[in-house]
C-alpha cells in the first residue's frame, strides 16, 4: 500500500474509488459483519469500505441505536475501566478522561478549503487571523496521511448513522460517523437521532455528512507501553472540516466536542456553510418558549458563548408568578424562513451536553431532574455511595461518605484542585427534561419572535438593551465580547471577542457570514424579522458582587422583552440601544437591586469599548467587513462621543 494511495483515499472519502473489500481482508469478517455492511445503502457502504481500508479495523459494527446495544457499549467500557457505574442513579455512568483530553482544542481545529479567504478573512494589519484556522488541502493530505492509515488496528470500527433534527423534518440533515470509541457511540445515541430510523432515511439515497473519527491509540500497543484507560493521542490531535465536500475528520481526542462529530463539528461548522449555500441559518443558540400569565406564548433564540448560562436559561424556572418556560434546545438552533415569512427553528440535537459545575437544585432544578437517570457524566467527582459531585452542586455530603476527584484521587472540600474538572459535562436525553416544550420536535420548527445575544461582562454593559433595527442588531451580534470559559483551552479570565458566539464554530469567512445575516432583511419582502436584544446577567459592583440575581429572576428580563414585542413596555434611547425606562422592568419582590447601576453607561468604558469593537472588526475582517457593519461601528463611536 503506497503512501500516495493512502493519501488518495484520505483525499477522496466523498468519492471512494473502491467499493468492494479485498478478499484477504474480507476473510476476517464474520457472517454477521458481512451482512451488516453489505446491507448498508450503497453510498454509505462505499464510505465505510474506503475508510476501513484506510484505518484497518479488526471488526466493523453497524449501530442500530437499540437499548441493548447501548448497554453493551457501556458494559464494554466498564470492563476496560473507561467508565464506572453510579449505583445511586438509574443507568448513570462516569467517564474520566486523560487529563490532556478535557476540552475543545481550538488550536487544532481547522477548516480545509482551496482558498484561505473562503475560511477566514485577511486581517488588514498583516497578522494571522483570530477567526479560525485554515489548512490547505495539501497540508491536510499530509497531516491525515500521518494519522489515519492503520489507526484502528486491533479495534472495532463502529458505523453510526444519525440525523440532526427530527428525522421527518425538512430542516433535518443526516450524517454517518465512523469511530473506534464506544464512548462516542453511547454518547451519540443520546445526542442525535441515531440508528435504524436514520439508516432507513439514508436508504432513500439522501446525501449525508461523512464523519471519520479515531481516538488515535491503536491496539495492540508496541512492547513496553501500557494502555491508557482513556485512549487518546493528544500530541497528534487534529479536527479537520472539509465544507466543500461535507466531511469531518477527527483524530486523537475522545472528548465531547472533538469526538461527538454531530455536535459542534457538524451542527455548526459544516452546517453554517450548508446554511449559507442553501439560504438558512445554523447558530450557536438556545431556543425557549416563554408564556405570560395571560397565556401568550413566544419563542426566543439566544446566543451565548459556551459555559455562559445557556442551559440555565433554556431550562429556567421563572420566579415571576404566572410565567412558564418551555425548553426547545439549550445549545444549537437551525432556522429557516417559512412560506409566510416567519423564521422557524429546530433543535438539531436530541440531548444535552451541559457543563456540570454550578448546576444545582437552586440554579437549575430542571437540569438536576433531567440528569438523574440515563446520563453519562464526564470528569465530575464521585461519592463513595455511588453518586456524583462537582463544585456548586449544593448537595450535602452524608456523614461517612467520601469523595474521589475526577483524577481518581481522594478529595475533601478545601483542596487546592477542584473535585470536578471546570469543563466536566453531563450527556443526557432531552426528552427527560420536565419542561420540554410540546413543540420541541415539531418537523416545521417553532416561530422565533426575538433573538438575544449575551455574554459574561463584569462591567459597563447594561442588563438588557434592544437593537434599533435589523442591521444594528447584526452589529450587536458581531460586537459580542465575553470572559473566556473552560470549554476550550484558554487560560485565565480574559475578555474575548466572540461574534454571534460563533468564533470557534464558524465554517466560513466571518465577513461573508455577517453579510448572510444582513441579507435576511433584503432577500425577501414580507419577512417577519425577529427583534434583537442583548443581555448581561454578569455585571458586578466594585466589590466584585453580582448586581443581578440571575437564574429564575432572568424571567423579568424576558417579561420586558415580550412586552416590547407587544408594544406594552417603555424604553429609553441610549447610544447602545433601547434600555428599559424607569419602572418598566418588573423588580417587584427583589431586595437591594440597584437599577441605576445595572443600566449605567460609563462614558470612559464605552469609549474604550466602541474603539476596541471597531478596531477588531476592521482589522480582523479587513476588506470582507460588510459596509453596513462598519457604518454601525462608526455610529456607535459617534453616539458615545456625544454622551
Amino acid at each position: 500500500m503506497s503512501p500516495a494511495r493512502i493519501l488518495r483515499w484520505c483525499r477522496h472519502l466523498a468519492h471512494p474509488r473502491l467499493s468492494v473489500w479485498p478478499s484477504s481482508r474480507q476473510a476476517h469478517w464474520t457472517a454477521n459483519q458481512q451482512e451488516g455492511v453489505g446491507a448498508l445503502p450503497g453510498h454509505v457502504r462505499e464510505f465505510v469500505e474506503s475508510s476501513a481500508r484506510l484505518c484497518a479495523p479488526q471488526d466493523i459494527h453497524v449501530c442500530t441505536g437499540s437499548e441493548h446495544e447501548a448497554q453493551s457499549m457501556l458494559g464494554l467500557m466498564e470492563a476496560q475501566s473507561q467508565v464506572v457505574r453510579l449505583p445511586r442513579h438509574q443507568n448513570c455512568w462516569l467517564a474520566c478522561t486523560d487529563p490532556r483530553d478535557v476540552a475543545r482544542v481550538e488550536s487544532r481545529t481547522v477548516i480545509v478549503t482551496d482558498s484561505q479567504r473562503d475560511t477566514v478573512p485577511t486581517p488588514s494589519d498583516g497578522t494571522a487571523s483570530k477567526l479560525g484556522n485554515w489548512m490547505s488541502p495539501q497540508v491536510f493530505e499530509r497531516e491525515m496521511g500521518l494519522r489515519f492509515p492503520g489507526c484502528m488496528k486491533g479495534r472495532t470500527m463502529y458505523v453510526v448513522p444519525f440525523s440532526m433534527g427530527p428525522v421527518s423534518s425538512p430542516l433535518a440533515r443526516f450524517g454517518v460517523q465512523l469511530t473506534d470509541s464506544p464512548y462516542v457511540v453511547a454518547s451519540m445515541r443520546i445526542m442525535t437521532r441515531m440508528g435504524h430510523d436514520s439508516l432507513e432515511a439514508l436508504g432513500t439515497g439522501i446525501e449525508f455528512v461523512k464523519c471519520l473519527h479515531s481516538v488515535g491509540s491503536p491496539l495492540p500497543l508496541p512492547d513496553g507501553l501500557s494502555p491508557s484507560t482513556w485512549p487518546c493521542n493528544p500530541e497528534k490531535t487534529l479536527i479537520a472540516h472539509l465544507p466543500d465536500q461535507r466531511e469531518i475528520l477527527s483524530f486523537g481526542s475522545g472528548y465531547g466536542g472533538n469526538s461527538l462529530l454531530g455536535k459542534k463539528c457538524f451542527a455548526l461548522r459544516i452546517a453554517s456553510r450548508m446554511a449559507k449555500d442553501e439560504g438558512w441559518l445554523a447558530e450557536h443558540m438556545l431556543i425557549l418558549a416563554i408564556t405570560n400569565p395571560a397565556g401568550r406564548k413566544r419563542y426566543v433564540a439566544a446566543a451565548f458563548p459556551s459555559a455562559c448560562g445557556k442551559t440555565n436559561l433554556a431550562m429556567m424556572k421563572p420566579l415571576l408568578p404566572g410565567w412558564k418556560v418551555g425548553c426547545v434546545g439549550d445549545d444549537i438552533a437551525w432556522m429557516r424562513f417559512d412560506s409566510e415569512g416567519r423564521l422557524r427553528a429546530i433543535n438539531p440535537e436530541n440531548g444535552f451536553f451541559g457543563v456540570a459545575p454550578g448546576t444545582s437544585w437552586k440554579t437549575n432544578p430542571n437540569a438536576m431532574e433531567t440528569i438523574s437517570r440515563n446520563t453519562i457524566f464526564t470528569n465530575v467527582g464521585r461519592t463513595s455511595d455511588g453518586g456524583v459531585y462537582w463544585e456548586g452542586i449544593d448537595t450535602p455530603i452524608p456523614p461517612g461518605v467520601t469523595l474521589t476527584s475526577w483524577t481518581g484521587s481522594p478529595w475533601t472540600p478545601g483542596d487546592a484542585e477542584p473535585c470536578a474538572h471546570p469543563n466536566s459535562r453531563f450527556c443526557t436525553p432531552a426528552s427527560q427534561c420536565p419542561i420540554m416544550d410540546p413543540e420541541w420536535e415539531s418537523p416545521q420548527g417553532v416561530p422565533i419572535d426575538a433573538i438575544i445575544f449575551g455574554g459574561r461582562r463584569p462591567e459597563g454593559v447594561p442588563l438588557v438593551y434592544e437593537a434599533f433595527n435589523w442591521p444594528h442588531g447584526i452589529f450587536i451580534g458581531s460586537a459580542m465580547r465575553s470572559e473566556s470559559t473552560a470549554a476550550a483551552e484558554h487560560k485565565g479570565r480574559v475578555i474575548l471577542h466572540d461574534p454571534f458566539a460563533m468564533r470557534p464554530f464558524l465554517g466560513y469567512n466571518l465577513g461573508h457570514y455577517l453579510q448572510h445575516w444582513l441579507n435576511m432583511e433584503t432577500e425577501g419582502s414580507g419577512r417577519h424579522l425577529p427583534r434583537i436584544f442583548h443581555v448581561n446577567w454578569f455585571r458586578k459592583d466594585r466589590e466584585g458582587s453580582y448586581l443581578w440575581p440571575g437564574f429564575g429572576d432572568n424571567c423579568r428580563v424576558l417579561d420586558w422583552i415580550c412586552r416590547r414585542l407587544d408594544g406594552e413596555a417603555d424604553a429609553l434611547e441610549t447610544p447602545v440601544g433601547y434600555v428599559p425606562a424607569p419602572g418598566s422592568l418588573d423588580l417587584s419582590g427583589l431586595q437591594g437591586v440597584q437599577a441605576e447601576a445595572l443600566f449605567s453607561l460609563p462614558k470612559a468604558f464605552w469609549e474604550h469599548e466602541a474603539a476596541q469593537i471597531r478596531e477588531y472588526l476592521t482589522v480582523q475582517l479587513g476588506p470582507d467587513l460588510p459596509p453596513a457593519i462598519l457604518w454601525e461601528a462608526e455610529n456607535l463611536q459617534r453616539r458615545v462621543a456625544e454622551m
